[in-house]
């Protein structure tokens, strides 16, 4: 009787083990970041004025780290296992900075929560940030509004929308980070055109 108690015991440890090896290990999310900016832009004559750079306002469906993607036209889905390191906007702020900074054509550019004296604001919005896969190749999706404006007036000089629709080399995640990544190059180059046309 006794033995026999241990017996099931026994059983009954080795069916729980059993059961806890066969279950799906749950394993954090591999994250990605947007760090890449464009290193050929030409430089240009520093003049005397300052631009702040304020962090990115973002759409709702792009405002976590959570990852972007479609596969159903008006559809919007999440990965579960890949996400961005930090927000989009996060993210994007310092790029912004460090391409401005980049033309040498201000003295001094700033980031919120810096608000030193500065001659413009940049304030964006990013509108887009996903990876579409409708359309063959998959497609990594990326628009940003920007407006541009003087300081002292605090009116508007100037404001772009930029898109940017970058080619995926595959249909996974990770192929969709390193084209975000190509997308955001380009996207700062045609910013750092922008803001330098208009801020004079």
């Amino acid at each position: 009787m006794g033995m026999g108690g241990v017996s099931i015991g026994v059983l009954c440890v080795a069916l729980l083990s059993g059961c806890a090896l066969l279950s799906p290990v749950k394993t954090d999310a591999e994250k990605s970041t947007l760090s890449d900016i464009p290193h050929d832009l030409p430089s240009e004559q520093t003049h005397s004025s300052t631009l702040l750079v304020l962090a990115p306002e973002t759409q709702p469906l792009y405002a976590s780290t959570q990852m972007a993607y479609t596969t159903q036209a008006y559809q919007i889905a999440y990965f579960g296992q890949h996400e961005w390191a930090e927000t989009p906007s996060q993210m994007t702020q310092p790029l912004i900075v460090e391409t401005l900074r980049d033309t040498h054509y201000f003295n001094d550019v700033l980031s919120s929560p810096d608000f030193g004296h500065h001659t413009f604001v940049l304030r964006s919005e990013i509108l887009e940030i996903k990876q579409d896969f409708t359309s063959e190749p998959a497609m990594l999706r990326l628009t940003m509004r920007f407006n541009l404006s003087q300081e002292a007036s605090n009116q508007v000089i100037a404001s772009k929308e930029l898109s940017v629709q970058e080619p995926m080399g595959g249909r996974n995640p990770n192929a969709g980070v390193v084209a975000a990544n190509e997308a955001m190059v380009k996207l700062l180059r045609e910013l750092a055109g922008f803001v330098i046309d208009n801020a004079n």
